[in-house]
């Protein structure tokens, strides 16, 4: 875990192979609040209690922005604050809202709703493209560069399943809600992400458009104030005293393409007692898997809870594959089964705790936007920790199976090709 020199937190370090060494680190900073919210059913009231005292701006960015009244609620409160005079600038991605776009004008209205669409996917051919295969799995909410919301819970209500219909139990998932200077990156990613989506197909037409214009230099201020992104506000006295250390952790398809999986492996790496981690989409690479069985050869307990009730088949499958090797050497693993898991959380040793949108396989590794909230703090921990004990208590734990063997190879074989398809079809090579 962690080191302290001269009384400041030094990260761990990580493998030493290229790819991790190119990753930059992550950078903590303390005074901050970090609030552990369960699924929407705590996160829709917070986020529209802070939407009704909205005074200058709101940034949302999700994957999926659904039509149930769980979403209604959400659009309503934007169309409060809109009404107060409250700029709303949403972005929601091409494939897990398509037509949200549209929904939200109708719903909203108002000059003030400005909603972008990451990589739209208005005609088939679009697929075509390897970048469609990128897709924005982010889901961050900004309200007056003062309190923000990470985390892996969609616009949508907990008990509604788009595939599956709706359900008694809500699923599995978890958000955080920040104040304090950690709000600052998660705002400049929001404002980043609704920039590329609103300017990213036109940004061509727009500097075609800036060369012929009869006043070049007026049209280049009006573009250049779209793009600029300010300066945060400084924390007050009050929010400076919060002792939390948290650092805001985003990959993207530039500089950062594998912070989150850095600060999984460098966690897991230093652990000496305990690593839970509960992932709805389980495909760990090379690296990540070798971290989780070293560290259950020290001596660690290293519990995984996955999808006991799979939304996707191909998912579970994907992720038993690995079942046989990881429970060889110690790991121990249960199937959710109450509800569909969602979530993306993690822990170790009661000091590091994750929450956000990336799940260990190569989609969000390596291929979608992505945000996690990585924070050290006992008391969050111990929060966070009661929650996945009691999952786990109500899980179903699976053991070793040699019936399993006999086509495990095969099966993870045609995964792993499956997998490495489609990697390359997106951009991506090497080994994962």
């Amino acid at each position: 875990m962690p080191t302290r020199v001269d009384g400041r937190v030094v990260p761990p370090e990580v493998p030493r192979t290229s790819s991790y060494l190119l990753a930059p680190s992550v950078e903590f900073s303390g005074g901050n609040e970090v609030k552990l919210l369960r699924g929407g059913d705590e996160l829709f009231p917070a986020m529209l209690a802070a939407f009704a005292s909205a005074r200058d701006e709101i940034w949302l960015a999700t994957y999926l922005f659904h039509e149930d009244p769980a979403a209604h609620s959400v659009a309503e409160g934007l169309r409060a604050a809109m009404a107060r005079g409250v700029k709303v600038r949403v972005v929601v991605d091409g494939f897990g809202s398509i037509g949200a776009s549209q929904r939200l004008r109708a719903a909203i209205g108002g000059h003030r709703l400005t909603v972008s669409v990451f990589r739209p996917l208005e005609r088939w051919w679009a697929w075509l493209q390897p970048g469609q295969m990128r897709r924005l799995h982010q889901k961050l909410c900004v309200v007056d560069g003062k309190v923000a919301f990470v985390g892996g819970v969609n616009i949508i209500d907990d008990r509604h399943d788009l595939r599956h219909g709706w359900t008694d139990a809500p699923r599995l998932d978890f958000a955080v809600q920040l104040r304090g200077p950690i709000v600052a990156p998660v705002l400049q990613t929001a404002r980043a992400v609704w920039i590329r989506a609103a300017l990213g197909r036109r940004w061509r037409e727009e500097m075609m458009a800036l060369t012929r214009s009869l006043e070049p230099m007026a049209r280049l201020k009006r573009l250049t104030r779209r793009l600029r992104l300010t300066a945060p506000p400084e924390p007050t006295p009050d929010e400076a005293r919060r002792p939390v250390a948290a650092a805001f952790v985003v990959r993207d398809n530039l500089r950062q393409r594998r912070s989150i999986e850095r600060s999984y492996v460098s966690a897991i790496a230093h652990a000496h007692a305990r690593v839970d981690i509960a992932c709805s989409y389980f495909y760990p690479g090379r690296v990540f898997r070798r971290v989780l069985r070293q560290a259950a050869r020290r001596g660690v307990r290293v519990r995984l809870l996955l999808q006991g009730k799979i939304d996707y088949r191909i998912a579970g499958l994907a992720a038993r594959v690995m079942y046989e090797e990881l429970l060889a050497h110690g790991v121990a693993i249960y199937e959710y089964t109450p509800a569909f898991l969602h979530a993306k959380v993690a822990l170790v040793d009661d000091e590091w705790a994750t929450v956000g949108s990336s799940n260990i396989d190569p989609l969000s590794l390596l291929l979608n936007l992505e945000a996690n909230v990585v924070v050290r703090d006992p008391a969050f921990c111990a929060a966070l920790g009661a929650e996945l004990d009691a999952a786990f208590a109500v899980s179903r734990q699976v053991e070793s199976d040699s019936t399993r063997r006999g086509w495990g190879l095969l099966r993870r074989g045609i995964v792993a090709w499956g997998a490495n398809v489609y990697m390359r079809m997106a951009g991506i090579t090497g080994r994962y």
